[in-house]
């Protein structure tokens, strides 16, 4: 038996009009472990989604009505981050294909063994949980910087440049010593124990600030 829609790290979301299939699924998915809930439209599944949604959407291919592609192109505009697994037909795998390009997790076709599924899921989590401590991060070092004066933002840029301090004092006409105690209030500011994880996590947050 399905859940009623949550947020859970091992939330699936089961979004198909074969209820064999949805019971099938629900069944296998709660035996191994993780909070299943099932939808047998993808209207149904859209009035009840929510952008903090986390987990893995299990989508299939062709349904009455709006179709699992449609679903999934809708979710794209809205920029929902929550990864999806199409179930397809044979002949849908083309255009399986396409979706994944545009950026579905991956695809299984119909008949599939409980082990693939399983498979699928557990590769999607990862990949969805790695995705949102990587959005987290990108978060936090945006609010760090949003807390640097605008002289620690330039000696953060020339830093990131690869600006020794002589250079740097140059550069803003101003004395080393001075360089040191913004360069310090930077390090402290963005949490950073190395030079190292402060261009890393600057770049990863600000990309074009790549040298």
């Amino acid at each position: 038996m399905s859940q009623s829609p949550g947020v859970s790290d091992q939330n699936i979301y089961i979004v198909d009009d074969d209820e064999a299939l949805r019971d099938s699924l629900v069944w296998l998915l709660e035996s191994s472990g993780y909070r299943a809930v099932a939808f047998e439209s993808a209207e149904q599944f859209l009035a009840a989604y929510q952008p903090a949604m986390t987990g893995c959407l299990v989508l299939d291919v062709r349904m009455p009505g709006m179709s699992g592609f449609e679903l999934f192109d809708e979710l794209r505009r809205q920029r929902s981050t929550l990864p999806v697994i199409f179930i397809t037909g044979h002949g849908d795998v083309p255009m399986a294909v396409s979706a994944v390009k545009k950026g579905a997790v991956d695809f299984i076709e119909k008949p599939f063994g409980d082990r693939d599924m399983l498979g699928l899921i557990e590769g999607c989590l990862a990949a969805e949980q790695e995705s949102r401590g990587k959005r987290r991060l990108e978060a936090d070092t945006t609010r760090r910087l949003s807390s640097l004066t605008q002289r620690e933002r330039e000696v953060l840029d020339l830093i990131i440049a690869g600006k020794l301090n002589k250079q740097i004092a140059d550069v803003l006409g101003i004395s080393i010593k001075t360089v040191e105690v913004h360069r310090a209030r930077v390090m402290e500011k963005m949490g950073a124990h190395s030079l190292a994880k402060l261009v890393q996590h600057v770049i990863c947050a600000e990309p074009d600030t790549a040298p």
